[in-house]
C-alpha cells in the first residue's frame, strides 16, 4: 500500500503541471475558439528562458516563472496579431480548422529553431533543493515537485481572480460569451482576443519554467505537452479554470497507478482511454456546464 500511494502522490504532483499547462490552452479556444496546437512548444519556450536564466545568471527558476511569463506573453501577442488575428473574423469551422494548420506550421518552426539554437540536447535545472524530500504519510514528497504544484495552483487561482474580479477579465468573460454583443457594448474585442492568447502563452511559459525543474527540457517535448494538455481540457470541460486543474491532476494520478499496475508501457494508453471515455459519455467535461 505504500507504494501503492506514493504514486498516488506523485501523480498528483505530476498532475498539477498538467492542470497549468491545459488552463492556458483551454483559455485560448474558449474565448477565439482557436485550437494552438503550438502550446507545446510555447511551453518548451519557457524551459528554456527558465535554463538559460539559471545557467548564465544564477536566478532560480521559481523566480524565473515571472520573466518567462512576461516573455512568453509578448511571443504570443507576436504570433497573434502575425497568424492568428486574420481568422479572427472566420466562420467557426473555418477558424478551427485554420488554426490547427497555422498551429502546425508554428510548432515545426520553433521546434526547428530551437534544434538550430540549443541543439537536441535535454536540458534541466538542478537547484540546491534538488534532492530534498518530505514525508508525508508514507510516501515522500520532493520539495521541488511540491513547490511546481503550489506554484500552478497559485497561478491559476490568480488567473481565476483575475477573470472574475477584474475589469478586463470580465470582458475577457463576455467576449467568450459572445463576441458580437461584446463588441455591441463597447468592449474592445480585437484586443480582448490577442490579450488572451498572450494570456494562454503566458501560462505556457509558466508551466515551462516549472517543467525545467522537475523534467528535462529540449525541443522535442512540445507534442507531448500538447497532446497532455488536448486530454485534460476534455476531461476538465473548456473554460472551467479549477476544474481543468482537477481533470489534470487527475490524469496524473491515473497515469501514475496504472503505471504501478500495468507497467509504464500503459500510462500513455490510460490518458487517451480517459480521453474516449469523457468524450464519448460526457462531451462537454467532467466540470463544465452543458
Amino acid at each position: 500500500m505504500t507504494v501503492l500511494w506514493q504514486n498516488v502522490v506523485f501523480g498528483a504532483l505530476i498532475g498539477g503541471l498538467y492542470g497549468l499547462a491545459a488552463v492556458g490552452l483551454s483559455l485560448v479556444f474558449g474565448v477565439l475558439n482557436m485550437l494552438n496546437v503550438a502550446h507545446g512548444e510555447l511551453l518548451m519556450l519557457g524551459g528554456y528562458a527558465a535554463f538559460w536564466l539559471f545557467t548564465l545568471f544564477g536566478v532560480d527558476p521559481f523566480v524565473s516563472i515571472l520573466p518567462s511569463a512576461a516573455a512568453l506573453f509578448v511571443v504570443g501577442l507576436v504570433l497573434y496579431r502575425v497568424l492568428f488575428e486574420r481568422l479572427a473574423s472566420a466562420p467557426g469551422e473555418t477558424k478551427l480548422k485554420n488554426s490547427i494548420l497555422i498551429g502546425f506550421g508554428v510548432s515545426l518552426v520553433l521546434q526547428t529553431l530551437a534544434l538550430i539554437a540549443w541543439t537536441a540536447d535535454e536540458r534541466a535545472v538542478t537547484t540546491a533543493a534538488a534532492g530534498a524530500v518530505l514525508p508525508l504519510g508514507g510516501a515522500v514528497v520532493p520539495v521541488v515537485r511540491l513547490g511546481a504544484l503550489i506554484v500552478a495552483f497559485l497561478a491559476l487561482g490568480g488567473l481565476h481572480l483575475f477573470l472574475r474580479r477584474a475589469r478586463f477579465g470580465r470582458a475577457i468573460r463576455a467576449t467568450a460569451d459572445d463576441p458580437g454583443a461584446a463588441s455591441l457594448v463597447g468592449i474592445p474585442v480585437g484586443t480582448v482576443f490577442a490579450v488572451a492568447f498572450g494570456l494562454g502563452s503566458a501560462l505556457a511559459g509558466v508551466a515551462g519554467a516549472l517543467v525545467s525543474t522537475t523534467d528535462a527540457v529540449s525541443p522535442a517535448i512540445g507534442l507531448s505537452w500538447t497532446l497532455k494538455a488536448l486530454i485534460v481540457v476534455v476531461l476538465g470541460g473548456v473554460g472551467h479554470v479549477f476544474g481543468t486543474f482537477v481533470a489534470g491532476v487527475l490524469l496524473g494520478v491515473a497515469e501514475s497507478v496504472s503505471g504501478f499496475f500495468l507497467g509504464n508501457a500503459y500510462r500513455e494508453v490510460m490518458g487517451l482511454v480517459l480521453f474516449l471515455v469523457v468524450l464519448s459519455v460526457r462531451p462537454q467535461g467532467l466540470f463544465a456546464r452543458e
